[in-house]
């Protein structure tokens, strides 16, 4: 078997489970196409960086369709904060892992040493790029059937995403503790423009609480903040 017929026999397996009968495989081939592959090997195509792009709109819109039918009495405010909640780097991911997303990614050599196949914020790109395939695909319809496949299951248990604000609930709890409220600082940026990605680190006077990374500033602080919050419940003595 030819190294492009197993590729094609790849996806076709893994666009039966993602649930949508893909017309072009093409579209779900770039959507798995990193930067740095395409870097790599410019002949292969475009990387998935546009589709990135679209995606990052259209699940915006499809899982604010889904929270307006889940939350009928919700205000604007709280359909802000619950949408933020699905949509932040760290849950993107973790749907992405469990739609096996990292299996399938295309690497340079040095992304994979890197392991780039569980970063975070990577599979989090390819996710939003398989969501625009699956529009470009299929239209906004099956961007919507997609959407709600894989983020049905949160709607119906909100108590496993966390709706608060992560970064009032780490200084409502360290200024109970201590009287001290916590600092963030940027420690690295990266990415294209359209798709930044923002690594930011948590402290409490001079200890580090943790680190967080997502598509703006705030993403990121907010992650730091949840993953803090964590550690200082789990180990109070660090305080």
């Amino acid at each position: 078997m030819s190294e492009a017929v197993g590729r094609q026999l790849e996806l076709s397996v893994l666009a039966q489970y993602l649930g949508h009968k893909f017309k072009d495989l093409s579209l779900l081939d770039q959507a798995l196409r990193h930067s740095s592959f395409v870097h790599e090997q410019p002949e292969t195509g475009p990387s998935n960086e546009r589709l990135e792009f679209l995606g990052d709109a259209v699940l915006a819109l499809t899982v604010s369709h889904l929270l307006l039918g889940a939350f009928p009495a919700d205000s604007e405010g709280e359909l802000s904060k619950r949408r933020s909640a699905l949509v932040n780097t760290q849950q993107l991911a973790a749907l992405a892992r469990q739609m096996n997303l990292g299996v399938h990614l295309l690497l340079g050599r040095g992304e994979e040493q890197q392991g780039g196949r569980e970063k975070t914020s990577l599979l989090a790109d390819a996710l939003e790029a398989v969501l625009a395939a699956v529009f470009l695909d299929g239209g906004l319809k099956a961007a919507k059937a997609f959407t709600k496949r894989w983020f049905a299951d949160l709607l119906a248990a909100p108590e496993a995403v966390a709706w608060r604000d992560d970064k009032t609930a780490l200084q409502e709890f360290t200024q109970a503790q201590v009287k001290k409220s916590p600092t963030y600082r940027l420690i690295e940026e990266s990415g294209p423009d359209h798709a930044r990605c923002f690594r930011v680190e948590v402290r409490l006077g001079r200890q580090v609480l943790g680190q967080g990374e997502g598509r703006t500033k705030k993403q990121a602080e907010q992650m730091a903040a949840r993953l803090a919050l964590a550690f200082l419940k789990e180990k109070p003595e660090q305080l």
